[in-house]
């Protein structure tokens, strides 16, 4: 093999491979010896088919395989031979049309990451906003899992049902007088005053008594999730088959027991300690941002732009998919249009600082181990059903920049601990509601979601912001679904609209749910399935 550099300019490369047609042949010689003795022919014994046959009938595949194989072993050389670091996968393409018999001649563009200077860790200052766990949030959610235990009694007769009482109802509903699919139903529950169905819904079943029959009249929200429907007004025909009013519900033992634990005081601590863990959460978010910010501050140097250009696409995709859920979307793509300068320069800094984070961590040995590599693979094989997760783990297990992708969000976090253990921190103890403002009030960036780690710097913005919080610690895995075919699977959900029941609610309120505004959601205990695990806690 040949080789002729081309480009050398910048964090630019680019290089002529010549592949002469004897290592091509040899490769298919090779090839032939190999797949011989499976070939079955008549006349043959099984094994027995002579090469010069097997390469008459299988010539043009062996010469493929051959030329596809040499051409990333070239690659490989090259990259061996110049010591080169790839930003990105290498660009190849043949140079004009390959002649079977002759040589292959291939072109192979690629960016490489810049030297990055030793980056300047000392005297780092750090302020760790602290929030204890209030005993008045604890018992809030307390409340709220005994509320979600409600026992329902049948009220007496001729009870008409009022806020706070569960109306048990078959239904059927119609447009323009004509049945839709998803409309109709029976023994469906719901709770007057809980805002489950749409608007103008629940407030007519206020007054109704058990085997009462009612038509009510709405109109669904503009922003409904079945299009065919939404903005539409629409009767639905009710049938009252019972009306119910909640019983007592008591905090104690035996609620605790329900849900698989020993007793209250176990329920307490469960609960606080999830509450402690969503705080240090946000904690830690904060300090990170600040700790970004001072390595941004220090460190400027050139990156790749194939780089750069990917991670601008994958912000913009986030936000362009945003935009589908805002009022009025077409606005709001104006204005996100606006704004493309600014998202590029985000884009150029988290690569930067993903660079940055890398090579501090290479400086200083901090390392993913491969049990936690391992781990990391098993994890991501979940998202895919039993039959591809094996195949998804040899991908990432023979492709270095798919596990690159999956080992950045934990090395960066490995990093950052680093980092925070050689910085100067001081404690500063405020409320919730302070620490959520401190992060909210400054431009926002979290870690990025490419190759490497990264910092997310983004202008406050209304349509960016579920985006930047939820790229926090994420991390993009290989051949991983689209963002908008993810949001909606993810969509799946009890009480979130999609169907033309009742009992849905909006679409834009769906989505925000499904990519989350960078809060967790409310603590709950384990059911009793999971006791045990509970209990070696």
């Amino acid at each position: 093999m040949q080789t002729v550099e081309t480009l050398n300019e910048g964090l630019k490369r680019a290089f002529t491979l010549k592949i002469t047609a004897q290592d091509i042949d040899s490769k298919v010689d090779a090839e032939v010896k190999r797949v011989a003795p499976q070939i079955r022919m008549p006349g043959f014994r099984p094994g027995k088919v002579p090469t010069n046959l097997v390469r008459k009938m299988h010539g043009e595949a062996l010469m493929q395989d051959a030329l596809n194989s040499s051409i990333q072993e070239g690659i490989q050389q090259l990259i061996a031979d110049h010591k080169l670091r790839p930003a990105m996968q290498p660009s190849v393409s043949l140079e004009g049309e390959y002649a079977p018999g002759g040589d292959a001649e291939v072109k192979v563009e690629l960016e490489v990451l810049p030297d990055v200077p030793t980056p300047s860790i000392e005297g780092l200052k750090l302020e760790r906003l602290t929030v204890p766990v209030q005993d008045s949030e604890v018992q809030e959610q307390l409340k709220q899992l005994a509320d979600q235990q409600k026992r329902w009694d049948d009220a007496a007769e001729g009870h008409a049902a009022t806020t706070g009482d569960q109306v048990v109802m078959d239904f059927a509903g119609k447009v323009d007088g004509v049945a839709f699919d998803g409309g109709t139903g029976e023994g469906m529950a719901v709770e007057l005053g809980s805002g489950r169905l749409i608007p103008g819904f629940e407030e007519q079943l206020e007054g109704v008594k058990v085997g009462d029959e009612k038509q009510l009249n709405v109109t669904f929200p503009d922003d409904y999730g079945a299009k065919d429907l939404a903005g539409k007004a629409a009767t639905f025909d009710v049938k009252i088959t019972a009306v119910q009013t909640a019983g007592e519900t008591v905090i104690d033992d035996a609620m605790a027991k329900a849900f698989g634990l020993q007793d209250l005081e176990q329920l307490t601590g469960l609960l606080k300690g999830q509450i402690e863990q969503q705080l240090n959460g946000l904690t830690r978010t904060h300090m990170k941002r600040k700790l970004l910010d001072q390595l941004a501050a220090g460190h400027d140097f050139p990156v790749p732009p194939s780089m750069v250009e990917a991670e601008f696409d994958q912000i913009w995709h986030q936000l362009v998919h945003e935009t589908e859920h805002e009022e009025d979307p077409a606005a709001a793509l104006a204005e996100l249009e606006g704004e493309r300068d600014e998202y590029r320069a985000i884009a150029e800094r988290r690569v930067r600082l993903g660079l940055l984070l890398s090579e501090i961590g290479t400086a200083n040995g901090v390392e993913v181990t491969a049990q936690e590599m391992n781990r990391l693979i098993a994890q991501a094989a979940q998202q895919y059903g039993p039959q591809d997760r094996q195949r998804f783990i040899q991908y990432v297990q023979q492709e270095p920049m798919a596990a690159a992708q999956l080992r950045a969000p934990l090395f960066e976090d490995k990093v950052v601990d680093f980092l925070f253990d050689k910085a100067e921190i001081t404690d500063r103890e405020v409320t919730k509601e302070e620490l959520e403002a401190a992060i909210e009030s400054e431009d926002g960036f979290s870690s990025g979601t490419h190759v490497h780690d990264h910092d997310n710097h983004k202008p406050k913005k209304k349509a960016a912001k579920k985006a930047d919080a939820s790229d926090e610690a994420g991390e993009e895995k290989p051949a991983k679904k689209p963002a908008a075919k993810k949001a909606k699977a993810e969509d799946a959900e009890p009480a979130a609209e999609g169907d033309a029941e009742p009992v849905k609610k909006p679409a834009a309120k769906k989505a925000a749910k499904a990519e989350g505004e960078g809060e967790e959601a409310a603590p709950k205990p384990k059911k009793a399935a999971a006791k045990k695990k509970a209990d070696a806690e």
